[in-house]
């Protein structure tokens, strides 16, 4: 069965970017003409998705409205006459069904996965972050998926970092090159530039099954109290 479902975790505080996050969530921060979380949410229905699943947080209303439809707004484009408007408007709330669920604590990654438990229903999923923004064609998470057809198991985006970047990502070691792939025998959260094993930084894209609620049940929190 391919990738039909998708998590995109959209709970954090975003405090790195205060204080544009005081009152705005930070996956809502304007790009160009768009909040961040819609250009995710674009690649997901092009790469085929369909169904899904926010998951958000106190203070994280906004998201819900964005991807709701506005009558009332459309009304008043149609009376205008922008049509162009009007049909970027609709697009936002059309297509795939998209859900909500609320983690009610900001505990790190792992927990915003673990959130969608039972709505993934036994079947491997994506996982894109809220915030990331990827542009390639095909979309990124379409790759991702056309390497979990041919070899279904977990599929993590890697992308090469300098080494001042080193610190601040997960960094994984290769043990082996399969095709577009790379095997992962290890990786290391922020680990210092003498202690990383490659330059190659996890990214906000992911292929899981659903094996990994089980391993994120086993985990114990960081020094945070922050699964991840």
């Amino acid at each position: 069965m391919s990738i039909s479902k998708v998590v995109i975790p959209a709970a954090g505080l975003g405090t790195r970017l205060l204080p544009a996050t005081k009152s705005q969530p930070k996956e809502m921060l304007p790009v160009v003409d768009r909040p961040a979380i819609q250009y995710v949410v674009e690649e997901a229905k092009a790469s085929g998705i369909d169904d899904i699943l926010i998951i958000t947080g106190r203070g994280k209303r906004t998201l819900e409205d964005h991807f709701d439809r506005s009558i009332e707004l459309e009304r008043h484009l149609e009376a205008k006459g922008d049509m162009a408007k009007l049909a970027a408007v609709r697009s936002i709330s059309d297509g795939p069904a998209t859900y909500f669920i609320r983690q009610k604590e900001p505990k790190g990654l792992g927990h915003a996965v673990l959130c969608a438990e039972k709505h993934m229903a036994d079947q491997s999923f994506a996982v894109m972050l809220g915030d990331d923004i990827f542009v390639s064609e095909p979309p990124a998470i379409a790759q991702m998926i056309e390497l979990y057809n041919n070899n279904p198991g977990i599929i993590i985006a890697l992308q090469e970092v300098s080494d001042s970047q080193i610190p601040l990502y997960g960094i994984v070691s290769v043990c082996k090159k399969q095709g577009k792939a790379l095997l992962i025998d290890d990786l290391v959260e922020k680990p210092s530039l003498k202690a990383a094993p490659s330059n190659l930084a996890i990214v906000g894209r992911y292929i899981l099954t659903p094996e990994i609620f089980d391993a994120l049940k086993s985990i114990e929190a960081d020094k945070k109290g922050e699964f991840q």
